[in-house]
C-alpha cells in the first residue's frame, strides 16, 4: 500500500519497539503483532488515505496530460517573421530547424515533461508511457493518414533524443516498445483486424526513426523471444468464432462431402447444385477474411523491411564490431541478434519457456521469406552482375570456411573437428584454406581430453590466430562452454586458416591469415568482404562461379530461414492439419447420422429425438471448424504460403546440387538442408492440399526431376555418416517418392547412370545397412506385376471386416518397368551381384519367418492360458513388422525370379543350383501347424507367384530341375498346393475323412484380386506337380542314412572338401562357403570341393585293392 505523500512513511510512527537489521529487516515483537493497533498499519486498506500500489498516479498523470497538450499546441503554431506573431500550421509539417522559439518553448515544457517519462518506480514509468505517450501516438496513427503520422512520430522523437538525456530516452523507448507488444500481443481479434494495424502502423513509424530502430534492435527487438519482435509477425488464431467477426465474414458455412475414399474428384462430380451455391459462397467470405490478413501481413513485412537496412551505416569503418554498434547498418545488428536465436532455439540447453513457440515461427519464416526476396531482387535492379531471387542458393564455401557459426548441428560427414582433420588436404586443394599443422595437432589433443579444461586454462590460453599486421589474441567465446559443443567446434575458435587468394602456388610471404570469428566479432567486412576479403565466400571452390549472387549478408538471412524451417515449423505445419481432419471426422459423422435419421421408422420418436440433437450438435461444430479452417488456410496455408515454401524447396536444392560438386567438401553441410529439402517437399504434398495443389506450382515436373536426383544419388552416398537419422530420411523419402505416379515418373526422368546407380546401391548386400526400407523400395518398383498383387486394401482384412471402411488404404501400383529392367541387366551381367543380394534376401527371409512363427506362437500360447494375462503391444508390433518383412522379401524373389529365371534356373552358372535348393528350403508352405489364426492370404500368394515361375513360366529344363529339387526337399509335401485350391488332401488309409464344415483357405475366394489365368496357373501347376511326384515316387531307390548329408539330411552326399576329405551336399557347402571358409567339422580351411559319387568311390577302391 502507499500513502498519498510517501509509501516510505508507512509504519514510520510508534516503531520504538521495533530492531531494524542490515538490508532494512525489520523485526517486531510478538505482542505489538497481536495489537490491533498494529495490524492497523499492516493492513491500512482500513485507513484513510491508502490506496493501492497498482493504481495509477493520478496527479502524475494530469500533469504529464496537460504538458503533453503544452506540446501539442506548440506544434500546430509558428512565429511569422514578418508580422511578428502566432499563426496556425499544420503539426505533421512541422521542422525542427529554423525554430529557435518554439525550440525554447519545447525544451521548458521537456524540462518538466522527462522526470514524468521516468520515474524511480517502474509502475509510475509503464502508467505514464502507456497512458500518455502511447496514447498520443496512437491517436496521430489512427487520425491521419500514414504520412502524417510517421511525421509526428518522428518529430517527437527527434524531440526526445534532443532534449532528454540518452537514459532517459533508453528507458521511454525500451517501455514504449514493451508495451505496443503487450497490446499486439493480447488485443482482442476484432473483425477489421483494426487493433493489429494500428499497433503495427505505429511500430512502423518508430522503427522508420533511425536512431530509435538501432537502439531498439539492439536492446528490445533482438531477442525473438516470446516476449520480443517474434510476436510482431504472428497474427494469433481466435478461440471463438464469434471473436473475431468470423460469423459476419463467413455467414455461410461449407465443408467437404467427400466419400470413404476422401476423393474430391469424385465429391466435385456428385455435387448438388445448393451444395456448389454453398461452397461458392464460403470461397468468397474466405476470400474477404484473407484480404483483410494481408493487410497486416504487409505491415509485418514492413517490419522486417526496416531491420534488413544496410543503408543507414552513418559511414562507420567496416572494421567495428557488429555488436554494440549503434553507427552500424541494421542488417548487421539484426544478423548478429537473429543469429543469438538460432542458436538458443538449435541447441536446447537454454531456457524452454524463452525459445520461440513454433506457431510464432511459422509466421516469422513467411515474412522473413517476404522481406529476404524484397532485398534480394532489389540489389539485382542495382547490380545487373547479381542474381534474381528465384536463382537462390547458399554457396558450399559458407558450410567449411568458418565465417558462419552452425553451433553443435550436425554436418553430413560428422564432427566439424573430425572433417578438418580429414579433409585438410581437399581443403588446400580446392579451396586454397590451409590448415596450420600445429593447431591442428592441438585440436587433436585437445579431442583426446574427456572432461573440458578449466575455466582459468581456457581463459589464459591465447588464440593462436593472426590478422592483418599481426598476431591477434581473442578470448574463447562465451558459447563454447560446454564441453560436447566445445569439442565439436573448438577447432573454428583456435585453428589458423590461411587463404591463397590467387589460385597458383604462392610464396609463405604472399599469405593472408585469417581468423574464425563468433557472430558478435564479426565486422562487415568479415561478412560483405572488400577489396582483398571474400567475407562470406572465403574459400571459393573451381566449381563455383566468380560473380556473388547478391549481398553476401543476405545469403546468411537465407541460411537462417532454411535453419528455422528445420527447427519447427514443419512440424507446426503438420500439426495445424488436425484442423482439417477434425472437419473431415465431423463431417462424416453427421453423414452417418443424417443416414440413420432416413433409415429410422417414424415411430420410434425417442431415436428420432436423439438422432435430431446428434445432427444439430454435429452441424454446429461443423460451422464452427469450418469458419476457423478458413483461418488456418488464410494465416499458414494460403497459395502464398505455399509458394514461400516450394521457394524454400528449390534453395535447398540448389545448394545440395552445388554442394555435391564439390566432391568430399560436401560433407561440410549441415544435415539440415537435406532435412528441409525432404519436409519441404512432404509439407506442400501431404498438408496444402486439397484446397491448393502442387502439380500447379510453377517448375513442378522439373523440381520433382531434381529431388529425385538427389535422393537417388545420397541415399547411399558414402559421404553421409553423421548420423542415422539422416539416411533413414533419405530411404524413407526415396521409398515414398517411387509409391506415387509423379514422382516416380519423375525418377525414370533423371540420367540413366544415375538411375542405374541407384539400382545397383539397392542391389548390394542386405548386410549392415538398412535392409529392410530398401526392400520395401524394391517391392514397391514390383507392385501390380506379382501374382495377386494388385490390390489397394488388404483383401485378408476386407474377407473378415467387409463393412470396416476405415481400414487402411495403400496407393494404387504403379509399377515401373524400367527400372525393373535395370534391375535385370544388372543381375544378369554383373556375375558378382546377383549371389550376394540374393544370399543376403535369402538369410534375411529365414531370419525374419523364423522370428515371427516363434513370436507368434509364443503370444497364441499366452492367449489360451487360463489366467489373465496380457500381451505386451512391442511384441505384437514387431511380429506385424516381421511378418511384412517376410512378404516384402519374398515378393523382391519373385520379382528375380520373373526377371532373372536363369539366375535360378541355369545350372551352368555355379551359384544357380545352390541358390534353388536354398529357396526352395525357405520358402515357407501352408498350412503350418501353429499358426491356424493367422489369414494366409499375403504370404500364400507371394509363394505361389514364386512356384508359378519356377514351374510354370521357366524353360523346358529349368523347370524340371525346379521340380526335382521341390520333391525332393522334405519340407514339401503336394497338399500344400491343393491347399492353395482349397482342395482337400486325399485320406491315407485308415486316416479319418475331415469334417464337411470346417472352413478351408482358396484362392478362388479372391476373384477381385486374383483372375481367372492366374487360378489356370496354379492348376496346371498343381497337376505338373502331382504328375511329377508320382513319377519320382515310383523311381526312387531306398537310401541308407549313410548316404545323406550329415548336414541337412534331406539330400545325399554330393561333394568332398579338400584337403581335409569330408563331405556334405551341394547345398550346404556352397551355402557355407559364402560366409565361411572353414570346414563343417575339423575347421580346416578348404582349398576346393569335388563332385562325389558313391558308385564311383566304391569302384575306385575296388580296383586299388
Amino acid at each position: 500500500m502507499r500513502s498519498k505523500q510517501d509509501t516510505a512513511s508507512v509504519g514510520a510512527k510508534d516503531n520504538s519497539s521495533c530492531t531494524t537489521l542490515s538490508g532494512g529487516t525489520v523485526i517486531v515483537p510478538a505482542e505489538q503483532v497481536k495489537s490491533t493497533k498494529w495490524q492497523k498499519k499492516c493492513h491500512p486498506t482500513e485507513m484513510a488515505g491508502y490506496r493501492p500500489l497498482q493504481d495509477p498516479p493520478r496527479a502524475d498523470l494530469v500533469r504529464a496530460q496537460k504538458l503533453l497538450g503544452c506540446f501539442r499546441a506548440v506544434l500546430r503554431v509558428e512565429l511569422d517573421a514578418v508580422e511578428g506573431r502566432l499563426v496556425d500550421k499544420e503539426s505533421s509539417e512541422w521542422q525542427l530547424q529554423g525554430q529557435p522559439t518554439v525550440l525554447l518553448t519545447l525544451a521548458h515544457i521537456f524540462h518538466r515533461f522527462a522526470p514524468l517519462l521516468c520515474p524511480p518506480l517502474v509502475q509510475r514509468k509503464v502508467y505514464l508511457v502507456e497512458a500518455v505517450l502511447m496514447s498520443f501516438l496512437l491517436g496521430a496513427v489512427e487520425a491521419g493518414t500514414p504520412v502524417q503520422a510517421q511525421s509526428v512520430v518522428r518529430q517527437v522523437l527527434d524531440l526526445l533524443w534532443l532534449f532528454m538525456e540518452d537514459y532517459e530516452v533508453h528507458d521511454c523507448l525500451k517501455q514504449l516498445m514493451m508495451s505496443l507488444l503487450r497490446l499486439y500481443r493480447f488485443s482482442p481479434i476484432v473483425p477489421d483486424l483494426s487493433l493489429q494495424i494500428h499497433y503495427l502502423r505505429l511500430t512502423i513509424a518508430i522503427l522508420r526513426h533511425e536512431k530509435s530502430r538501432k537502439f531498439l534492435l539492439s536492446n528490445v527487438l533482438a531477442s525473438f523471444d516470446v516476449l520480443r519482435s517474434a510476436v510482431f509477425f504472428y497474427i494469433k488464431s481466435p478461440l471463438r468464432v464469434e471473436e473475431a467477426g468470423l460469423q459476419e465474414l463467413i455467414p455461410t458455412t461449407w465443408w467437404p462431402h467427400s466419400g470413404r475414399e476422401g476423393k474430391d474428384s469424385k465429391e466435385a462430380k456428385d455435387e448438388t447444385a445448393e451444395q456448389r451455391q454453398r461452397r461458392r459462397a464460403y470461397e468468397r467470405g474466405c476470400q474477404r477474411l484473407k484480404k483483410r490478413i494481408e493487410v497486416v501481413e504487409e505491415l509485418q513485412v514492413q517490419i522486417l523491411k526496416l531491420l534488413l537496412n544496410n543503408k543507414d551505416d552513418n559511414g562507420v569503418s567496416g572494421s567495428q564490431t557488429l555488436c554494440g554498434s549503434s553507427g552500424e547498418a541494421s542488417r548487421y545488428i539484426f544478423l548478429t541478434k537473429f543469429r543469438k536465436f538460432l542458436q538458443e532455439n538449435a541447441s536446447g540447453r537454454g531456457n524452454m519457456p524463452m525459445l520461440c513457440p513454433p506457431e510464432y515461427m511459422v509466421c516469422f519464416l513467411h515474412r522473413l521469406i517476404s522481406a529476404l526476396r524484397c532485398c534480394w531482387d532489389e540489389y539485382k535492379g542495382a547490380n545487373p552482375h547479381a542474381s534474381f531471387s528465384e536463382e537462390a542458393y547458399i554457396p558450399p564455401q559458407i558450410f567449411y570456411n568458418g565465417k558462419v557459426d552452425y553451433f553443435d548441428l550436425q554436418r553430413l560427414g560428422g564432427l566439424l573437428s573430425h572433417l578438418r582433420k580429414t579433409l585438410k588436404d581437399d581443403l588446400a586443394s580446392k579451396t586454397n584454406i590451409l590448415i596450420d599443422p600445429l593447431e591442428l595437432q592441438a585440436t587433436t589433443m585437445d579431442d583426446l581430453d574427456e572432461d573440458e579444461e578449466p575455466a582459468p586454462a581456457a581463459a589464459q590460453r591465447p588464440t593462436q590466430a593472426l590478422a592483418i599486421g599481426g598476431a591477434l589474441p581473442l578470448p574463447r567465446p562465451g558459447w563454447l562452454s560446454s564441453p560436447t559443443l566445445g569439442r565439436a567446434n573448438r577447432f573454428l575458435s583456435t585453428a589458423a586458416v590461411s587463404l591463397m587468394t590467387p589460385r597458383r602456388p604462392l610464396s609463405t610471404s604472399e599469405k593472408v591469415k585469417v581468423r574464425t570469428l563468433s557472430a558478435e566479432q564479426r565486422t562487415r567486412e568479415d561478412i560483405e568482404g572488400s577489396h582483398w576479403n571474400e567475407g562470406l565466400l572465403l574459400g571459393r571452390p573451381p566449381e563455383e562461379p566468380e560473380q556473388p549472387l547478391t549481398e553476401n549478408s543476405l545469403l546468411e538471412v537465407l541460411d537462417g530461414a532454411v535453419m528455422m524451417y528445420n527447427l519447427s515449423v514443419h512440424q507446426q505445419l503438420g500439426k495445424m492439419v488436425g484442423v482439417s481432419d477434425d472437419v473431415n471426422e465431423y463431417a462424416m459423422a453427421l453423414r452417418d447420422t443424417e443416414d440413420k435419421l432416413r433409415r429410422c421408422p417414424k415411430r420410434r420418436k425417442d431415436i428420432l429425438a436423439e438422432l435430431t440433437k446428434s445432427q444439430k450438435v454435429f452441424s454446429e461444430k461443423l460451422d464452427h471448424l469450418s469458419r476457423r479452417l478458413a483461418w488456418v488456410h488464410a494465416t499458414v496455408y494460403s497459395q502464398e504460403k505455399m509458394l514461400d515454401i516450394y521457394w524454400l524447396l528449390r534453395v535447398c536444392l540448389r545448394t545440395i546440387e552445388h554442394g555435391d560438386r564439390t566432391g568430399s567438401l560436401f560433407a561440410f553441410m549441415p544435415e539440415f538442408y537435406l532435412s528441409v529439402a525432404i519436409n519441404s517437399y512432404s509439407a506442400l504434398k501431404n498438408y496444402f492440399g486439397p484446397v491448393h495443389s502442387m502439380e500447379e506450382l510453377p517448375g513442378y515436373e522439373e523440381t520433382l526431376t531434381r529431388l529425385a536426383a538427389i535422393l537417388a544419388k545420397h541415399f547411399a552416398d558414402t559421404r553421409i555418416v553423421g548420423t542415422a537419422d539422416i539416411r533413414d530420411s533419405l530411404m524413407q523419402a526415396l521409398a515414398s517418392y517411387v509409391c506415387y505416379p509423379h514422382s516416380l515418373r519423375a525418377v525414370e526422368r533423371i540420367p540413366e547412370e544415375q538411375r542405374i546407380a541407384m539400382v545397383r546401391s539397392l542391389l548390394a548386400p542386405y548386410e549392415q545397412r538398412p535392409w529392410a526400407q530398401t526392400n520395401w523400395i524394391l517391392v514397391r518398383l514390383w507392385r501390380g506385376c506379382g501374382f495377386g498383387y494388385r490390390y489397394t486394401r488388404l483383401p485378408h482384412l476386407l474377407k473378415t471386416k467387409p463393412e470396416d471402411a476405415n481400414l487402411p488404404s495403400l496407393q494404387k501400383p504403379c509399377p515401373s518397368t524400367l527400372l525393373q529392367q535395370h534391375m535385370a541387366d544388372l543381375l544378369r551381367q554383373d556375375p558378382d551381384v546377383a549371389p550376394s543380394f540374393l544370399n543376403s534376401v535369402l538369410n534375411q527371409l529365414n531370419w525374419a519367418f523364423s522370428e515371427f512363427v516363434g513370436m507368434i506362437q509364443e503370444i497364441q500360447q499366452a492367449a489360451e492360458r487360463l489366467e489373465r494375462n496380457f500381451v505386451d503391444s512391442r511384441q505384437l508390433k514387431v511380429c506385424a513388422t516381421c511378418f511384412d518383412l517376410s512378404v516384402s522379401l519374398l515378393r523382391v524373389l519373385e520379382m528375380t525370379i520373373t526377371l532373372v529365371p536363369e539366375i535360378f534356373l541355369d545350372w551352368s552358372q555355379p551359384t544357380s543350383e545352390m541358390l534353388l535348393r536354398r529357396l526352395a528350403q525357405l520358402i515357407p508352405f501352408f498350412p503350418p501347424i501353429g499358426l491356424e489364426s493367422v489369414d494366409h492370404y499375403p504370404i500364400l500368394v507371394a509363394v505361389t507367384g514364386i512356384l508359378v515361375q519356377l514351374l510354370v513360366h521357366g524353360p523346358a529344363s529349368g523347370t524340371e530341375r525346379a521340380t526335382s529339387v521341390l520333391l525332393a526337399d522334405p519340407c514339401f509335401q503336394l497338399r500344400s498346393i491343393c491347399y492353395l485350391l482349397g482342395q482337400p488332401e486325399p485320406p491315407a488309409s485308415g486316416t479319418a475323412l475331415p469334417a464337411p464344415d470346417q472352413k478351408r483357405f482358396s484362392l478362388q475366394s479372391y476373384t477381385d484380386y486374383i483372375s481367372v489365368e492366374e487360378l489356370a496357373q496354379v492348376e496346371q501347376m498343381l497337376a505338373h506337380l502331382t504328375s511329377a511326384s508320382a513319377q519320382a515316387a515310383a523311381a526312387s531307390l531306398p537310401t541308407s542314412e549313410e548316404d545323406l548329408c550329415p548336414i541337412c539330411y534331406a539330400h545325399p552326399i554330393s561333394a568332398v572338401f579338400q584337403p581335409c576329405g569330408h563331405k556334405s551336399c551341394k547345398a550346404c557347402i556352397n551355402q557355407h562357403l559364402m560366409n565361411n571358409k572353414d570346414c563343417f567339422f575339423c575347421k580346416a580351411t578348404i582349398v576346393s570341393v569335388e563332385d562325389w559319387e558313391k558308385a564311383a568311390n566304391s569302384s575306385a577302391t575296388s580296383s586299388a585293392a
